[in-house]
């Protein structure tokens, strides 16, 4: 049964071995999605909660909102993803000359465990009309890395400075548009 406290102590211990002994413990702790919901609570806001962070390990509870996508970026630290509601769609991306190119793509549904490489690069998507949930666990401080991350404009992909306020926004008004959306829709049942 997951329990945040221990999951936490887990990645802990996990981490001194590497980004394989991680990828175990989150695997293990999405194989039950209904206890992960019931310790972490049934979504009601789109964005990145940290529930743990030091130099060498950082632990986030993503939710996406419905349809939202994050802009290509790295992270300079290995990271492993774990789903335990909804779908995220990753792609990932390799560095072409000045700019990017899309090299793959993986899409991760309820239980689905991926890692990436400390040198990666991918965007990420929550293709379905509901939020999608997921535990992020990287091998650094994800807020503040000792080397300075990446980001690439969603159109022009150029390259920019990682800013974790502008992610943040994202998320903000990916749900503001989503609550525009349900308050139309309300209105419209109401009105017939």
């Amino acid at each position: 049964m997951f329990e945040k406290d221990r999951f936490i102590q887990d990645c802990r211990e996990a981490v001194k071995d590497g980004q394989a002994a991680v990828r175990e413990v989150v695997k293990a702790a999405v194989s039950d999605a209904s206890h992960v919901i019931s310790e972490l609570g049934e979504p009601d806001h789109a964005g990145i909660t940290p529930l743990y962070r030091a130099p060498d390990l950082t632990i986030i509870h993503f939710v996406w909102a419905p349809c939202m996508s994050l802009m290509p970026h790295n992270h300079q630290m290995f990271a492993v993803i774990g789903i335990y509601s909804g779908r995220e769609d990753n792609v990932f991306w390799r560095r072409r000359g000045t700019s990017i190119e899309a090299a793959g793509a993986k899409s991760l549904g309820v239980g689905d465990v991926t890692t990436l490489g400390r040198d990666m690069i991918h965007s990420v998507l929550n293709p379905i009309g509901r939020m999608t949930t997921a535990i992020h666990v990287y091998g650094g401080d994800f807020f503040e890395p000792p080397e300075p991350r990446s980001e690439w404009d969603d159109e022009t992909l150029i390259e920019r400075p990682w800013d974790i306020d502008r992610a943040k926004e994202r998320f903000r008004v990916a749900e503001e548009r989503v609550n525009l959306y349900a308050r139309a829709h309300t209105s419209q049942q109401t009105s017939h």
